[in-house]
């Protein structure tokens, strides 16, 4: 039998409110999303939830904390949502136009390289539209567990989430310091010889944070943290200002400038990791996402591997 529910429930639109309210975390940020007054999100909400029979979410002082039923809907929203911009798009298609949206979130090292990914991508379909979340790992796995997103970039992937994946391109690791440093002058370096230099490091459960303590076990070293940071940036910069040294993705200087640094020849580095594509095995990719992924597997991938050779980027480090 049937159910009913989507009788009680109403119009698509209700449907849109209540995601824009959870997305936004307040009936304001909904309202001027959607250019609807903050009243008019209210009543349709009290809609929702008095069809449901059940309250969507509480406030515990000026904070929205949907319930568990509230939390339900908001999947099911992003559900049907989904399939009507899959609709949208596959009718793009037969009508010989490829047009749509494109959902990526990408953890923050990688936001070096995906605009040079999508720039090529924009050009060859203009009428797509691109939303892309950059966050840190865990708010990246947050939208992984939701699927909100067509795309997800990782270089150290969630190992308890049903997901399909491609290992895209080489994340080498590379030590940095500033390009005046002692350390900078000498040819060849051990681990032995950076080990006691003041080391400024990722925040705990960044990927690259991951893959430099996986390393440093590995070799039974121990660096000496000076600082830990939250941006790949601020780490940049605090090098350049004399803080400390760094290990850090190379594409952070191929794709993010390396004036005022110098990239140290240790032995045993770069630390040999990659990126990867994520998307949820049980969400169908739309017509879009499927040229996407086509692209960023031939002409993206390749361009960006042209990018890391010019570099320096030593080829064994690029497989």
């Amino acid at each position: 039998m049937r159910s009913r529910l989507h009788a009680q429930i109403g119009t698509l639109r209700q449907l849109e409110i209540v995601l824009a309210v959870f997305e936004a975390g307040s009936i304001s940020g909904a309202a001027d999303r959607l250019f609807l007054t903050q009243p008019t999100v209210s009543m349709q909400l009290k809609k929702l939830s008095d069809a449901i029979g059940m309250p969507l979410y509480d406030v515990i002082g000026k904070q929205i904390i949907f319930t568990e039923a509230g939390r339900e809907l908001v999947a099911t929203a992003q559900e049907v949502l989904a399939e009507f911009e899959r609709l949208d798009m596959n009718l793009a298609s037969l009508r010989g136009m490829a047009s749509g949206t494109l959902k990526l979130a990408v953890v923050t090292t990688s936001k070096y390289f995906i605009p040079h990914l999508l720039g090529p991508f924009c050009r060859r379909f203009p009428k797509v539209d691109i939303r892309l979340k950059v966050g840190n790992r865990q708010q990246i796995i947050d939208r992984l567990r939701r699927g909100e997103d067509d795309f997800y970039v990782f270089s150290h992937p969630p190992s308890d989430i049903d997901v399909e994946s491609i290992e895209f391109l080489s994340n080498p690791l590379i030590a940095l310091a500033q390009k005046n440093h002692p350390l900078s002058k000498r040819r060849q370096l051990r681990l032995r010889d950076i080990e006691s230099e003041p080391f400024l490091m990722r925040e705990s459960g960044s990927g690259t944070r991951l893959a430099i303590e996986d390393f440093l076990r590995q070799e039974n070293i121990e660096l000496n943290v000076r600082m830990t940071m939250e941006s790949n940036e601020a780490i940049k910069h605090s090098v350049m200002a004399g803080l400390g040294i760094s290990i850090l993705s190379a594409h952070t200087l191929t794709f993010g400038g390396k004036s005022g640094l110098s990239q140290l020849n240790v032995q045993k580095l770069p630390i040999s990791t990659h990126w990867y594509f994520l998307w949820l095995k049980a969400k169908q990719p739309t017509i879009i996402a499927e040229e996407f992924l086509h692209h960023v597997q031939t002409e993206g991938k390749d361009m960006l591997l042209k990018e890391l050779r010019k570099s320096g980027i030593s080829d064994r480090f690029l497989k």
